[in-house]
């Protein structure tokens, strides 16, 4: 039985991620932050489910680098890893603050490559697999999220460097960059901009978060052995 560790199971793409994991037979370690009720309930729901697979409710603040040596430790076998985490500070980058930089490095980049360094071992006995959710913005830029912007192709960036180091130890590294996503991280539009933001997708329409889940479980599996240092666009033909 395989075991991913999901960072970020709480968020919507997270939860979606997780539960198609199980239907794939998958075990499954959910990592939260503050949501632990949400963490908690998918979990129970998942236990009832699936009785033969475990199912890990697993907490971290990923600001907290003191914290990583026992979560990892906690881990006891990890074929893959998805790093699904992260959030964003929508304002100009001249009223964003240092704090709010260094919280967004930490989340989106410094921790994620932290875990990568620390579960290496683990990784290699079971040829595992590391997904990072990035953001089509990773690629393009976006005004008003530029810290977010600009994390999110540093994990690009990673993703390629690193998979070049590890390729000869049967890991593989990619990532996703999701376009448009109905999740809670855009709840904050009016409807008149979630409308103009439609309006502007080749599709017509917002992914839904097992949409994304879907490309990451692929890139997580035995059929996606030889992908490795890619990132796998999924937006509905925006921003292409």
């Amino acid at each position: 039985m395989k075991y991913i560790l999901v960072m970020g199971a709480s968020g919507d793409i997270g939860q979606a991620c997780v539960k198609q994991l199980a239907r794939e037979g998958y075990s499954v370690y959910c990592h939260y932050h503050t949501n632990r009720q949400a963490v908690d309930t998918l979990v129970a729901e998942l236990s009832c489910q699936y009785p033969q697979q475990d199912f890990f409710a697993v907490p971290l603040d990923m600001t907290d680098e003191a914290a990583l040596p026992a979560f990892v430790a906690d881990l006891f076998e990890v074929n893959g890893i998805v790093f699904a985490s992260g959030g964003t500070v929508y304002k100009l980058l001249a009223d964003t603050t240092p704090a709010e930089m260094d919280r967004l490095w930490q989340v989106h980049v410094k921790t994620p490559v932290r875990l990568c360094q620390l579960l290496h071992s683990k990784l290699v006995r079971r040829t595992g697999s590391i997904v990072f959710v990035s953001s089509v913005y990773g690629l393009i830029g976006s005004p008003m999220e530029v810290m977010y912007s600009t994390l999110k192709g540093a994990q690009l960036s990673f993703v390629k460097a690193y998979a070049g180091e590890v390729a000869s130890s049967g890991i593989t590294v990619n990532a996703v960059a999701p376009g448009a996503v109905d999740t809670q991280m855009n709840q904050a539009l009016t409807s008149e901009e979630k409308e103009e933001l439609i309006s502007s997708i080749p599709a017509g329409r917002l992914a839904q978060p097992a949409e994304i889940a879907a490309s990451i479980v692929f890139l997580l599996s035995d059929k996606a052995r030889y992908i490795t240092g890619s990132t796998l666009p999924v937006t509905g033909g925006w921003q292409v």
